[in-house]
């Protein structure tokens, strides 16, 4: 494996850090404090390309690699990981249409994202399938006029209240089917000008095929609070044939391929939180005495600084070597997808956790950044697939 960037690369990071450095990190507390939906941020990195990484060249113009796309999201989450959540799951909802979708659906529900700064919702857990997406009850029945409906519930759903396109997973037929689609329903445009923030409100939309989607109250969350996250419900939603992506029996295979590549993707902000917790940590116990000397000249604490710096670059490795199995297409990308996902979230509950001790008392205030990263780290740890998920998968592939 060769771990020197491209110049594409290297003017990527460039990029992005400056971005970053400018328009996130100083004013970061004062933003989530607000608890307002950072539309400035998600309008500016449209407009620099760094969002959207997933539509392929025929539609975009240009293509990002799996490798760059992950350097992108890392360090969009050095900033915040809300932000950076809200911007990946443009390609989380879209990536399956990239892969499996045809010429001519890529261009229809593709070429949008290109023209404006559009915010898609990737619409799989409910509320009784969370990790088992065996037990999803959303379904679509077909009608005699060869159309669809769709009826059911989504829940903790990124980006819904502001979504201009979902990415729906759903049985086939009924709600016990065993069979699964991944379909497309496209509304109305959202933009920073239709609904600035939505705050507590809840929001419905009359699709324009017919039917009708119900966005609720957004979610009260403990962390990633720049992040907007919301139940979605799907009321006779009239689907076209071809706003369905690929073979309507094929869902499940298209939600490990979206998976997949998503999980390198949780890694990159796990990965991002955990430098940043590091930094700040590292800065403060250069800067704070104690007994006499730096913190971070205390053996204990240079024991623990020690442990961090390993955990990030265990995890960046790891990274690095999912994301170019990904871009391989390797048959075993799978469990290096998880093993990222895993190594990641791990550095960020740790880091953040232990970055907020070595802070002391004033790690535990909100006017110190460290407090905020760690309650931003704990849903690394569960999105996309909670640990005990990523080591099932694991334990089979390597049995």
């Amino acid at each position: 494996m060769d771990f020197s960037f491209s110049e594409n690369q290297l003017m990527y990071l460039d990029t992005v850090r400056k971005f970053v450095k400018n328009e996130i990190t100083p004013h970061i507390l004062e933003m989530e404090k607000a608890h307002s939906f950072p539309w400035s941020i998600i309008n500016k990195a449209w407009e620099m390309g760094i969002i959207n990484l997933c539509i392929p060249e025929s539609v975009k113009g240009f293509e990002i690699d799996t490798i760059s796309s992950a350097l992108i999201i890392e360090e969009i989450s050095y900033g915040d990981t809300g932000i950076s959540t809200s911007a990946m799951c443009n390609d989380l909802a879209n990536i399956v249409i990239s892969q499996h979708g045809t010429e001519e659906q890529k261009e229809l529900f593709l070429r949008p994202f290109v023209e404006k700064p559009l915010l898609a919702s990737f619409c799989l857990t409910e509320p009784g399938a969370g990790s088992d997406n065996s037990m999803m009850t959303t379904f679509i029945a077909k009608k005699d006029d060869g159309t669809y409906v769709l009826n059911g519930s989504k829940c903790f759903i990124t980006n819904a209240s502001y979504a201009s396109q979902y990415t729906v997973l759903c049985k086939v037929g009924k709600p016990t089917s065993n069979f699964m689609a991944c379909v497309i329903i496209p509304v109305e445009h959202i933009t920073a000008a239709d609904i600035p923030d939505i705050g507590n409100s809840t929001r419905e939309i009359q699709v324009p095929t017919g039917g009708k989607i119900v966005i609720g109250k957004p979610e009260d969350k403990l962390g990633q609070r720049l992040s907007n996250t919301a139940s979605v419900t799907f009321e006779d939603v009239i689907i076209h044939p071809n706003q369905i992506i690929g073979d309507r029996r094929f869902g499940f295979k298209y939600i490990i391929d979206v998976l997949d590549f998503a999980r390198p993707m949780v890694a990159a902000i796990g990965l991002g939180l955990a430098k940043r917790a590091f930094a700040l940590t590292l800065n403060y116990t250069r800067e704070r005495k104690q007994f006499g000397q730096r913190i971070c000249d205390l053996p204990v604490a240079r024991d623990m600084l020690t442990t961090m710096w390993k955990k990030v670059e265990l995890a960046e490795m790891a990274l690095l070597r999912a994301t170019c199995k990904i871009q391989e297409k390797a048959t075993d990308a799978g469990i290096y997808a998880s093993l990222a996902k895993n190594t990641a979230a791990e550095a960020a509950v740790f880091c953040s956790t232990e970055g907020l001790h070595l802070h002391g008392g004033y790690g535990f205030t909100t006017d110190y950044e460290i407090s905020k990263l760690s309650r931003d780290a704990h849903i690394i740890d569960i999105y996309e697939g909670v640990r005990e998920v990523q080591n099932m998968i694991i334990g089979r592939e390597i049995v």
